[in-house]
């Protein structure tokens, strides 16, 4: 069973001579991913937007120097792009005039990195997202029943590729992520001297997985306005730490039309926030850490998969809900998602009979394979 994986994507549009842009959060191994394609390869050159010589040498590129600066070069990869100002007005003349070089940017947020490259690289990129790394290519390295075995571990401790390769270590890299590494964009974005708020944002989210958020609550909890929690939740998405999910609403007055449900794109982080990383089986949150998982472990595979589909969740008035909702091409699937595998679930009557063309699964640990990969 072999998983279809963001560097299978990658080397299949190099053809494409396009400006393929990577995004993904800090950490989760983008470097190690261009290094794996073109690692050992010759002409290739590196550049690091953090690297002083490497802004520097961008502020002065123009049509006229680029066989200077570029002649020979078959790959120009640069890491940490969205520090480099006017990346994307830079990377438009260098495309145009050199139309055979291959283009590989990476950025960390891209509140930042889009802002720059969107309108001026119009046609002429594909942007991808990068994830910690995902249970189908946990799968493809050491095989279905192993990756399985190991879910109570992931459940607790994520999939940051650190954290996988050190699993002696795992609280202490996970506690050093979620400290402020992983929001630093964000912070200079913002140009914030203390991330106590953010951080506080980020704690009370991560004891709401699962359940509907209040932008209202959520500042009061926080001591932040409602556009500034707005604001902030918006950034954290736009660096790969969480990700929004939207109420659906189509044919009746009673189904809830704006709420969200805000996830955690990796657990370990999640409950690093929380200081919890006591064993699955043992917690009393086990049930929204399992939904949170499963829903994560999803768009990743879609995403890679490259299935095109909106997401949701969807909850009456009175409180009857699903879990998840995917909608492609006018079909409705719908799940629900269950750590215990004897609980039973049906489509709520009302959502069967409002759209009686939908589809319903349960997903639980003894079939996730059949969600997941």
């Amino acid at each position: 069973m072999i998983h279809r994986t963001l560097e299978d994507i990658l080397l299949e549009k190099l053809s494409m001579k396009k400006v393929l842009v990577v995004y993904g959060a800090r950490q989760v191994g983008k470097t190690s991913l261009i290094n794996s394609i073109f690692g050992g390869k010759e002409n290739i050159l590196w550049l690091n937007g953090e690297d002083a010589s490497t802004r520097n040498m961008f502020e002065t590129i123009s049509s006229r120097n680029l066989d200077a600066l570029f002649g020979g070069v078959q790959t120009l990869v640069i890491d940490e792009a969205q520090n480099i100002l006017n990346t994307g007005l830079q990377l438009k003349i260098i495309h145009d005039n050199m139309p055979n070089l291959n283009i590989v940017a990476t950025g960390s947020s891209s509140f930042d990195l889009a802002n720059k490259i969107n309108e001026p690289l119009t046609g002429r990129k594909l942007e991808y997202k990068m994830f910690p790394l995902s249970f189908g290519e946990m799968v493809n390295e050491h095989g279905l029943f192993a990756e399985k075995m190991q879910l109570n571990h992931r459940l607790v401790f994520g999939y940051y590729p650190d954290v996988v390769c050190n699993p002696s270590s795992e609280k202490e890299l996970l506690n050093n992520l979620a400290s402020s590494y992983l929001y630093k964009d964000i912070l200079l974005w913002e140009n914030l001297k203390k991330s106590d708020k953010i951080y506080k944002l980020l704690q009370s989210i991560a004891l709401q997985i699962g359940s509907m958020v209040s932008y209202s609550e959520l500042g009061n909890l926080c001591g932040l306005d409602n556009k500034t929690i707005e604001k902030y939740i918006a950034l954290l998405e736009q660096a790969f730490i969480i990700f929004r999910l939207p109420s659906f609403a189509r044919n009746l007055r009673n189904e809830l039309k704006f709420s969200k449900k805000i996830y955690f794109y990796d657990n370990g982080i999640r409950n690093a926030l929380i200081g919890n990383f006591s064993d699955a089986n043992l917690r009393n949150d086990i049930g929204a850490l399992w939904e949170n998982f499963v829903i994560a472990e999803r768009i990743k595979r879609n995403h890679y998969q490259q299935v095109y589909c909106n997401q949701y969740f969807w909850r009456t008035k009175t409180q009857t809900e699903i879990d998840y909702i995917e909608e492609s091409d006018g079909i409705l699937n719908a799940y629900e998602i269950k750590w215990n595998p004897n609980r039973k679930a049906s489509m709520p009557n009302l959502f069967k009979e409002i759209y009686p063309e939908s589809r319903f699964s349960v997903i639980t640990p003894e079939n996730i394979e059949e969600f997941i990969l």
